[in-house]
């Protein structure tokens, strides 16, 4: 019995970590560091996913951009503050541990930057789960496909063979133009409304669900 995916690609915060209200709040203080309005948690959620100054920018338009790089200070210092205190999801870390011994790859692509991924990487324990990852650093934000058409190449995997996890529909968008399959976790920052606009092989309520479908994908 084969696997259905030759790669897994996941999304990191909302996805495999508890840190969308983490990220929602570091968004708002930085906004009221900086004198700006103040989004609420709604609009702040939407922009996780993006690169920290897309997002950030677009949380707050009234920003200029020559203080983009304020900005992100601002919400980093926050963000830093207590980040070692969230947690992964439910049943990550033994689905995870269990796909590592398989015969699919596995690979992250993320909004973090590299900074914080490595750091979060490191905190998990993970860092030698994933056989490459993608950041904000490395490839234009999502939905630009950059970070899955590297990892495809780096990894020698097919669009109709890779799976894009996520809980945006930045991830799945991405995953659209990648033109790869994707799968949608209601665990994080955007609703099932707005994940059904993107088309997927399923939206599953949490990791463990999406985990329990992933097992009777066969060849």
């Amino acid at each position: 019995m084969s696997q259905a995916f030759d790669l897994i690609v996941f999304d990191w915060d909302g996805t495999l970590m508890d840190s969308t209200a983490h990220i929602t709040r570091a968004i708002q203080h930085a906004c009221a560091d900086l004198g700006l309005a103040v989004p609420d948690a709604r609009q702040a959620r939407a922009v996780i996913g993006l690169s920290l100054a897309e997002a950030l920018a677009t949380a707050c338009p009234d920003l200029p951009p020559d203080r983009y790089p304020e900005m992100v200070t601002a919400y980093r210092n926050h963000f830093f503050i207590g980040d070692e205190e969230v947690d992964l999801f439910a049943g990550v870390d033994a689905a995870l541990a269990e796909l590592s011994a398989g015969s699919a790859l596995l690979a992250v692509a993320t909004g973090k930057s590299r900074r914080g991924l490595e750091r979060a990487l490191t905190a998990t324990g993970l860092a030698r789960t994933f056989a490459a990852t993608r950041t904000q650093d490395d490839c234009p934000s999502k939905p630009h496909p950059a970070m899955l058409l590297e990892l495809m190449d780096q990894l020698g995997a097919a669009p109709g063979r890779t799976l894009m996890v996520g809980d945006t529909t930045h991830d799945l968008r991405m995953a659209e133009a990648a033109g790869t399959l994707a799968a949608g976790v209601l665990s994080g920052a955007h609703t099932r409304e707005e994940l059904a606009t993107c088309p997927t092989l399923g939206l599953f309520e949490d990791f463990e669900a999406f985990y329990a479908w992933l097992k009777t994908q066969t060849t």
